[in-house]
């Protein structure tokens, strides 16, 4: 499966952002779906994970309640809807899939998106 991310920019803290990620190829709806980000200097980070059933499980305390993980089966879209954002969200961010069994395995995650630049200004 090819994976095109879009919808990254520069964002005032507090404001929101929806990230998209079309993908191409083989059955979308047969894998999970996941969004890393990776600032500078840091390693990349698993930030929120879908399963093929729309069951979401979020690795990371700091997005709860602020960001939203979505998939559009019918379209081969996934989106991330990111509210309130803060400096600290500034990364690089990713959108994945990896096959269903593994879905929560940050190393399994075989097929990436191009990544798609997020700034927030303080």
């Amino acid at each position: 499966v090819q994976l095109q991310a879009s919808g990254g920019g520069l964002v005032q803290a507090g404001g929101s952002l929806r990230l998209a990620c079309v993908a191409s190829g083989r059955a979308f709806s047969d894998y999970a779906i996941g969004w890393f980000r990776q600032a500078p200097g840091k390693e990349r980070e698993f930030i929120v994970a879908m399963r093929w059933n729309g069951i979401a499980t979020t690795f990371v305390d700091s997005v709860k309640g602020r960001f939203t993980i979505s998939r559009d089966n019918a379209r081969n879209t996934m989106y991330l809807q990111m509210n309130s954002l803060k400096p600290e969200d500034t990364a690089v961010y990713y959108c994945a899939a990896a096959l269903e069994s593994v879905w929560y395995l940050r190393e399994r995650y075989a097929y990436w998106g191009q990544g798609t630049q997020v700034t927030v200004s303080s």
